[in-house]
């Protein structure tokens, strides 16, 4: 084998591997468990995991454990998907709702309201009560 060839492999594999390591190891996991062409949410979750954490990752989305990010990323989570679509799309891909209460807000924000518990002593809570019962933006319990 003459030394360019040798040149050329040793070139090719160092850029390989410099390749991967600008990709985070969240990232690589999301396209092993995911396949080729997982859903932009999921590696946009991956990639906030791999630039903070995945505990920071799951606060920030103002869920409680960071399993649940964890499971995601692996493509094992047997809860409400949609949920965990639903608040990364509204905090990391900053997706705004119309609230006919509220105005534009983010999607985790309206999801985050619609778990509130009502209470009549508040007229905000109950404007928002009433509108979210028949919100097209509403997700089901």
């Amino acid at each position: 084998m003459k030394m360019s060839a040798i040149v050329t492999i040793a070139s090719a594999a160092a850029a390989q591997k410099a390749a991967a390591a600008a990709t985070g190891q969240n990232v690589l996991m999301v396209r092993r468990k995911w396949g080729a062409n997982p859903p932009e949410w999921i590696l946009t979750l991956a990639e906030e995991c791999d630039r903070t954490s995945q505990g920071r990752t799951a606060a920030k989305l103002g869920i409680k454990s960071p399993a649940i990010v964890n499971q995601a990323l692996q493509n094992k989570y047997t809860g409400r998907m949609d949920r965990l679509e639903e608040r990364v799309r509204g905090e990391l891909m900053n997706k705004v709702l119309a609230c006919p209460v509220l105005g534009e807000i983010s999607a985790r924000r309206c999801l985050d309201e619609q778990a509130r518990p009502f209470t009549s002593s508040n007229a905000l809570r109950l404007r928002l009560n009433r509108a979210c019962a028949v919100c097209p933006n509403r997700r089901e319990p």
